[in-house]
């Protein structure tokens, strides 16, 4: 299904128009407002007059997030499209005194943009991400909530790094019984709300940092009111115990050697039991932590009842949250993994690696991609939302290519009507 009411056609026209739903939609994700503050916060405003400006470096690396398979310069180029067109019309408004605006703006080298990059770090782009990213579904989004709970799920991906001795210190390789991986790669950790695909939060690692540990640092972003999914390999007592003193409840899959003896039985199939910090802790009864444990079978193209899951959660009422709308929930966390393939597979192109051949440029290029797909998920909520729809319904691939096209188009619109992208000076 295409971008419902969101095509180029839509966006085409001029700001006030057809345009006008799409830099709102941009506004929304990446609000002018909150560039400049975190420009201000982290001192990385430039201290003289620059081709290369902090606010254009910004623009530009979240562009690298969209225009992933592109060189940089070439991204560049794109982002400023329509700027020429735009000076030349305030020249022409201006008559003789519109020589300054008749100037035009080269176009800098690669080694410039390296140095501008370098220059604005990677501080910046982490706090920016984190300024912004949060969950955005509302109780009318569909399937965003279970009884009145936001669903949240968390799962990790790795990415591929340019070949280069900095990357492979910083981050490592792969090992198989063949040898040594091809790139260095760095893993991702994220927790998005499976309803949007909106990333909440992400945690990135040296590629031999296991996912589990850096999942639990992703708990600071749980509220009451949230239900946590996830898969068995995140399944610990420690992590567990940090969702309940985050408030939030939790709905996860455990592995088939995880003691889970019932002791009490309820009246849809599932049963209490207690899970304990370690095996001495269970002797002595200590510390323990009641959970509501749900089983049951999916068949198979190899036989009926073939794949069992053994589910453990905090929501213990059978009568608000039966077994079986349980079961039916946990599948939407397959969401986050269809999240980071959009991440992964359409926006970044892979498997073509990250151009940054240094670790630190590497990770800005990373928050680059994260705050890009912010951008285009934001757009599909709204369209979403404009249209009544869910948004699981629209293309991401179609949202992504409705912003390329968009954003060349809306150099051409009147400097206060542009969000994130600077008009040109």
């Amino acid at each position: 299904m295409g971008l419902r009411g969101w095509s180029w056609d839509a966006v085409a026209g001029p700001a006030g128009a057809g345009g006008r739903p799409l830099l709102e939609a941009l506004e929304a994700a990446l609000p002018d407002a909150a560039v400049e503050e975190v420009i201000e916060r982290t001192g990385a405003r430039e201290r003289r007059r620059r081709r290369l400006p902090t606010h254009l470096v910004v623009s530009l690396v979240v562009a690298m997030g969209l225009w992933a398979a592109e060189s940089v310069r070439h991204v560049l180029a794109t982002v400023v499209d329509g700027w020429d067109e735009t000076r030349a019309r305030r020249a022409a408004a201006l008559g003789p005194a519109g020589g300054a605006a008749r100037a035009r703006w080269h176009l800098p080298s690669t080694a410039a943009l390296v140095r501008a990059r370098r220059r604005v770090g990677v501080r910046l782009f982490r706090e920016l991400f984190h300024a912004v990213a949060g969950p955005i579904a509302t109780p009318a989004t569909p399937s965003a909530f279970l009884g009145g709970l936001r669903l949240m799920a968390v799962d990790g991906t790795t990415l591929d790094a340019a070949d280069t001795p900095a990357n492979a210190r910083a981050f490592g390789r792969p090992t198989t019984h063949r040898g040594r991986g091809a790139f260095p790669q760095l893993r991702v950790v994220a927790l998005i709300e499976t309803g949007t695909h909106a990333l909440c939060d992400v945690v990135l690692r040296p590629f031999h940092g296991g996912e589990a540990p850096a999942a639990r640092h992703l708990l600071r972003t749980l509220d009451p009111g949230m239900l946590l999914l996830w898969d068995r390999g995140f399944y610990g007592y420690e992590f567990i115990r940090r969702t309940l003193a985050r408030g939030a409840a939790f709905l996860g899959r455990t592995k088939a050697n995880v003691v889970l003896p019932p002791e009490a039985d309820l009246p849809d199939g599932s049963y209490l039991s207690t899970i304990y910090p370690s095996p001495t802790a269970r002797r002595r009864r200590e510390a323990g932590i009641v959970v509501r444990v749900v089983e049951y079978a999916l068949d198979t193209p190899a036989g009926p009842g073939r794949e069992r899951y053994r589910l453990v959660t905090s929501l213990r009422d059978p009568v608000a949250f039966p077994a079986a709308v349980l079961a039916a929930t946990y599948h939407e966390r397959w969401e986050v993994e269809t999240a980071l393939a959009e991440l992964k597979v359409h926006q970044w192109a892979h498997p073509r690696p990250l151009r940054s051949r240094r670790p630190r440029e590497v990770v800005q290029e990373v928050y680059g991609l994260l705050l890009a797909h912010l951008a285009v998920r934001t757009l599909m909520y709204q369209a979403a939302l404009q249209d009544g729809v869910d948004p699981d319904r629209l293309s991401f691939t179609g949202a992504l290519r409705v912003l390329r096209r968009a954003i060349p188009r809306a150099q051409r619109t009147p400097p206060k009507q542009l969000p994130f992208l600077p008009a040109g000076s």
